[in-house]
């Protein structure tokens, strides 16, 4: 069955003033995708010096590397959610997932200096990271009130988004006090990882919903309209699926953000791995007020204004404004942008999703995004190859600003959760007859 808005009746919200909390298995969640992003950014804030500087790999060796297991994480998105929707066995894929990117931290230890083993360790952290989102995101859904989506998956990225920032630093720490030892990284990171995979069997329960009151059994689906073509009949969920990738392809990567940034401020190349920084912290910041705005007013307008702000930060890098005013003013926006688009996407999706199939649903919409992202870096790059970087930027600027007046008419509107006491039952509902 669809669940067509927000709150559920049967599921009545708690009075106005109560605060409630945030469940258990998205603290789970959130606690294991914050050791798990403090492994993986360690690799990753290293990951291009290391390949460049110490092995030696042009950088279209790297863009090649590093685009093509992009592209592959977008697909096994769908095969990792179809497999954990059947049997309900989101733990169990999601596990895999996590393993598996934690396996790759070791495989870079011991692949040495062999390009061929490096490409096969990355292409291992990138699938478990395809094959573990849809099942995770799933499961934020499936334990969390309807009415406060948006302040779970807030929650969540708020986390994540903490060992994006621990990441970094500890990699650039281990490196200094090791006298550029790569290897230290790669072990300390694998140890991280196993460890985040531990938290994930120990911590995080299997397939359940929030509690509900009891109701009728829903008949089965027909045979047939189940998985992924079910969900694309309902209307909202097409319209959600196109918008994402609308706005996918009007979205450049974070990288060629940051090198428009570097070469409009001509800043040192030392300062490049800080950039990334910054927008973090502003992600962290506003993750949750973002997740909680979304819930009370409705989950398509703080979308719609996250990417405003991108296309402001696009402005930003145009108009001839100080360079002190640029620099903290797209770090801003572009962690503006984040705070209130990742999780408020998946947020708006989950009340059109079928039930039994929330993991591949999610996977669809996430997957659409990413190999739309995919095309507008190609596109992007070209045109920047082609016609410089201000003609490439401009070119996006116009592309996001037609994608961002397609998708208010075309994004569902979905009815707020509400705030207030819960109605009373009509008189024949009532259960506390004599």
């Amino acid at each position: 069955m669809y669940l067509a808005t927000t709150g559920r009746p049967d599921a009545p919200p708690a009075p106005a003033g109560i605060r409630r909390r945030v469940p258990g298995t998205v603290l789970a969640l959130g606690t294991v995708s914050l050791v798990t992003d403090v492994s993986s950014e360690m690799v990753t804030a290293v990951l291009p010096l290391y390949l460049v500087l110490g092995l030696g790999l042009s950088p279209l060796q790297f863009g090649l590397l590093d685009g093509l297991s992009t592209g592959a994480t977008a697909l096994v998105r769908l095969l990792g959610g179809t497999a954990a929707d059947r049997g309900g066995r989101h733990k169990t894929v999601g596990g895999i997932g996590y393993a598996l990117s934690a396996a790759s931290r070791l495989g870079l230890l011991l692949a040495g200096g062999a390009t061929g083993w490096i490409a096969g360790a990355i292409g291992a952290d990138r699938l478990g990271k395809g094959v573990r989102t849809a099942p995770r995101d799933a499961l934020i859904t499936l334990h969390s009130p309807p009415e406060d989506l948006g302040r779970a998956f807030g929650t969540h990225r708020a986390m994540d988004t903490t060992g994006a920032l621990l990441g970094p630093l500890a990699a650039f720490a281990l490196l200094w006090a090791t006298a550029d030892a790569y290897d230290a990284v790669f072990a300390v990171s694998f140890c991280v990882g196993a460890f985040g995979v531990l938290l994930w069997l120990l911590f995080v329960p299997g397939r359940a919903r929030v509690p509900l009151a009891p109701r009728p059994a829903a008949p089965a689906p027909p045979r047939g309209r189940c998985g992924l073509p079910a969900a694309l009949r309902s209307p909202g969920y097409r319209r959600i699926v196109l918008c994402a990738g609308l706005l996918g392809a009007a979205t450049i990567g974070d990288s060629f953000l940051y090198l428009l940034l570097q070469h409009r401020l001509d800043l040192d190349p030392t300062w490049f791995p800080v950039l990334p920084l910054g927008a973090a912290a502003v992600f962290l910041l506003l993750a949750v007020p973002a997740g909680r705005l979304a819930d009370r007013l409705g989950r398509r307008g703080p979308l719609l204004y996250g990417h405003g702000a991108l296309l402001l930060a696009y402005g930003l890098l145009l108009a001839p404004l100080p360079d002190p005013v640029v620099l903290p003013g797209v770090l801003v926006l572009l962690g503006l942008f984040y705070a209130a688009t990742d999780g408020v996407l998946m947020a708006l999706t989950g009340p059109f999703l079928v039930e039994g199939r929330e993991a591949g649903g999610l996977a669809l919409v996430q997957t659409a995004q990413a190999l739309a992202r995919l095309g507008a870096a190609v596109a992007f790059g070209a045109v920047w190859t082609a016609a410089g970087p201000r003609t490439a930027l401009v070119a996006a600027l116009v592309a996001l600003a037609a994608a961002v007046c397609c998708s208010a008419r075309l994004l569902p509107r979905g009815v707020a959760a509400r705030t207030g006491p819960p109605p009373l039952p009509e008189p024949s509902e009532r259960t506390d007859r004599p």
